[in-house]
């Protein structure tokens, strides 16, 4: 992670010892082997190694590579244009985003005491208003 914020630029009180070549027998940084994962030739050979023994874990494990045309040979060069682009301009691009939908509530709000007391006269109008159009309906049959 440092790696990269010191890549871009950023001046971060680091120690040599924490990269990718370091001997700690030689104590000494191997700058080919550094720039090697730098450029993501780590990845790369991990790609070749499952495109030989797992082609489809492969497609799974790279599918967003396989996507973007990008091969084994191919990532240095997809790392280099990304390091001059993020030189050329370190500033990120704004992204943006959709306001959050308003999620859906399974459980019902709390009503206040005046919503209660008018859905229960709403409800006794609509008993009484049955009520008293059964009524009508007995009276007419006798």
């Amino acid at each position: 992670m440092s790696q990269g914020a010191l890549d871009g630029g950023i001046d971060i009180p680091h120690s040599e010892k924490r990269f990718a070549g370091y001997s700690k027998d030689g104590k000494q940084l191997d700058a080919e082997v550094h720039r090697k994962y730098i450029y993501g030739g780590h990845v790369a050979s991990y790609m070749r190694t499952l495109m030989e023994d797992e082609p489809e874990k492969y497609q799974t494990h790279f599918s967003e590579y396989i996507k973007a045309g990008v091969e084994p040979d191919s990532i240095e060069e997809v790392y280099k244009k990304v390091h001059a682009a993020i030189r050329a301009d370190p500033n990120p691009e704004k992204t943006v985003r959709q306001p959050p939908t308003e999620h859906k509530r399974y459980n019902l709000k709390k009503l206040t005491y005046d919503q209660r007391r008018q859905k229960l006269i709403e409800r006794l109008n609509a008993l009484n208003a049955a009520a008293g159009a059964d009524d009508d309906e007995d009276s007419d049959d006798e």
